[in-house]
């Protein structure tokens, strides 16, 4: 598809390269064989050329009246090989596109699991960051062309058109995806995607930003599992930095990002072992394997324990979290991917 497009590009420029070459002959020679002025030359030269019917400057000796012809006749010729160069490379591009929004359908229709980004504004944009760090699938649903644009040059999964129309969310996967970021800049149009999203996937985790508090409730209610309203956060943040600064620079340089370089990681008890009885955070005993510590554990029900007690039982479904230094969190990747723990 790329030669073809050369392939029209330098057609085109040919065509107009006749036809300039039309319009320079036309002045030339009414200018010769007439004695027209510029001007006068020019004007028969377009009229002639696009064959409007319009009166002549002067009654035209035999000499101009063959020179016409030989022009009309050319014209024709010249402008008709432009019209259709033009017309097959329109038509070409608009099937390259299609050709591009079904091969990205196509690839679209294999992923399971993943990530919808409703939006691409300065959250959405974040969202994407931080997902292609932990090498997590998503898709992009936006609906400026040029930024579709610019992310399939980038190789991304993009599907253009608005949100809120069902059948764009079905064509990003919502039935086959297991979170939803609705980060659209108004309000009610985030509520009508998580209203939408939720009908249509039932099990989803749906994350919607919010840009009013009044906005909070109405988004739970319509099935948004957490709410987020980027501007309170960033006051919070700001006061923070007032009254515990210390905190605050601590938090920040932990980096909770990426896979085995980050500090912080929610890890699936299934991951961690495969053997029965279920273990308890005791028998699990971190702490000396690998130097990281367990912070949080987050059960089947979605509910979090914050520093949880050794006598925690592991159970299926739940989550354990787990703060540690680069190192220490490669040693807890090393020691459980490849190697069988003993208990």
């Amino acid at each position: 598809m790329i030669f073809s497009s050369k392939f029209f590009s330098s057609k085109i420029r040919l065509a107009l390269l006749f036809f300039s070459l039309l319009v320079i002959l036309g002045v030339v020679g009414f200018r010769v064989i007439s004695n027209y002025s510029w001007i006068d030359a020019f004007y028969m030269t377009a009229i002639t050329i696009t064959t409007v019917g319009f009166g002549e400057v002067s009654p035209l000796e035999p000499e101009a009246k063959i020179f016409t012809i030989f022009l009309i006749i050319n014209s024709v010729v010249v402008l008709g090989y432009t019209v259709t160069v033009t017309t097959e490379y329109i038509l070409s591009q608009n099937n390259f596109e299609r050709l591009k929004k079904r091969k990205m359908q196509k690839r679209i229709d294999t992923l399971k699991d993943h990530v919808i980004i409703c939006g691409y504004g300065r959250n959405g944009v974040q969202v994407a960051e931080k997902l292609l760090e932990y090498q997590r699938d998503f898709v992009v649903v936006e609906k400026d062309q040029q930024i579709c644009e610019k992310l399939m040059s980038q190789d991304q999964y993009v599907i253009h058109g608005n949100a809120n129309d069902d059948e764009v969310l079905r064509n990003a996967g919502l039935g086959r995806a297991k979170f939803l970021i609705s980060a659209l800049p108004d309000d009610s149009d985030n509520l009508f995607v998580v209203l939408s999203a939720r009908q249509a996937n039932p099990t989803i985790q749906i994350i919607s930003r919010a840009s009013k508090e009044t906005s909070l409730n109405k988004l739970k209610i319509a099935g948004a599992n957490h709410v987020s309203l980027p501007e309170q956060i960033g006051g919070r943040h700001m006061a923070t930095l007032i009254v515990a600064p210390d905190l605050i620079q601590f938090v920040n340089n932990l980096t909770i990002v990426g896979q085995e370089n980050s500090n912080i990681q929610e890890i699936p008890v299934e991951k961690l072992y495969n053997l029965s009885p279920l273990k308890s955070l005791k028998d699990l005993d971190l702490r000396s394997k690998t130097g990281c510590t367990v912070i949080g554990y987050h059960d089947k029900n979605g509910k979090y324990k914050i520093n949880p007690e050794a006598d925690q039982l592991l159970e299926p479904g739940s989550n354990i979290v787990v703060l540690g230094r680069e190192e220490q969190i490669q040693k807890l990747h090393a020691l459980f991917q490849f190697g069988t723990p003993t208990f």
